[in-house]
């Protein structure tokens, strides 16, 4: 007759507030698996991977791999737009990338999907005008047209506020 494992003894509970970083690998490891992503780094650091611009317009998918293999896979990325040609372009150095992150040659190629999703944060709000010099006032209010001062005081404000050519809008 074979014997029975004893069963341990259930962890003990805590009467603690954990907080929820704690609680997330564990609950979110096994939704990030059924997504095809083992580790959840690819998913967490996007933005870092990609940068801000792309970042708002993509997100992985997916992450496959040959059978019976841990590298060489396939990154299934969602992208909206016309944003999938320009990922393309820099294939190579995304590939770098997800790879640092996740510490090996986890991924040899990227698939890009087409797909329509509200970006996932809008850009920040432009800050206030920057100041114009006292010189610049005093050239601007020289001009009697009310429209003309409006619009070179516009230029004037873009032009102290950027470090290229202005945009003019």
């Amino acid at each position: 007759m074979a014997k029975k494992p004893i069963p341990e003894a259930p962890a003990e509970r805590s009467r603690r507030a954990r907080p929820v970083a704690e609680l997330v690998p564990s609950i979110g490891g096994q939704a990030f698996k059924r997504f095809g992503f083992t580790q959840s780094a690819v998913v967490e650091r996007w933005e870092e991977i990609v940068g801000t611009q792309y970042a708002r317009h993509s997100r992985p998918e997916a992450l496959s791999f040959p059978r019976g293999r841990k590298d060489g896979g396939t990154l299934k990325v969602a992208v909206t737009g016309a944003l999938a040609p320009m990922l393309a372009h820099v294939e190579p150095q995304l590939i770098e990338r997800v790879n640092r992150v996740l510490g090996y040659a986890a991924v040899e190629r990227l698939v890009l999907r087409h797909a329509d999703f509200s970006p996932s944060r809008p850009p920040p709000p432009p800050g206030p005008p920057p100041e114009l010099s006292a010189e610049t006032r005093s050239t601007l209010r020289d001009i009697a047209d009310p429209e003309l001062r409006a619009s070179l005081e516009s230029l004037a404000q873009a032009l102290v506020g950027s470090k290229g050519p202005p945009i003019v809008r």
